[in-house]
């Protein structure tokens, strides 16, 4: 993803999540952590042969700790695989930034996300009470273990 697709992206958004969608200066501040030897993002766009785009996804990482912070597929490329690919390409980005786990929220009656995380490993360990607003619902966190340390491995 880059700067000329947020207008783009910024419809999609809206049409997914009307009610709690992030804001135009929401993506800009996360393609400013994108670029350069110092990058701590990793946005992608999925789009069709028109250009239109019809997913984007995004990864934070901090330490050794990845944070999916977006995945959205246009309604009638859901059940695709669409989805799938978005998140295969955030977690070898979590390999490139060194991430030893992959967390993500979803809320809890998102049954579809759930079944695709859980199919790439990750597994539920917690809720976040009242994390989508408006409507107060709860998200459930999912953890993925990309690798293990050295330390873990002796103990573990």
């Amino acid at each position: 993803m880059r700067w000329w697709d947020i207008d783009r992206v910024l419809e999609l958004e809206k049409d997914l999540f009307p009610e709690d969608a992030w804001s135009r200066g929401m993506f800009w501040s996360e393609l400013a952590h994108a670029r350069g030897a110092e990058a701590t993002r990793r946005y992608l766009v999925a789009q069709e042969e028109t250009g239109r785009i019809v997913g984007y996804a995004g990864l934070a990482s901090s330490g050794e700790q990845g944070d999916v912070q977006t995945i959205a597929v246009a309604r009638e490329h859901q059940g695709t695989g669409l989805g799938g690919r978005l998140l295969t390409e955030l977690l070898r980005a979590a390999t490139a930034f060194e991430c030893h786990e992959v967390l993500l929220e979803c809320r809890v009656d998102n049954l579809s996300a759930q079944k695709l995380y859980e199919r790439y490993g990750f597994e539920p360990i917690g809720f976040r009470r009242g994390y989508y607003q408006p409507g107060n619902v709860d998200a459930l966190v999912m953890r993925l273990i990309t690798h293990r340390t050295t330390e873990e491995k002796d103990h573990g």
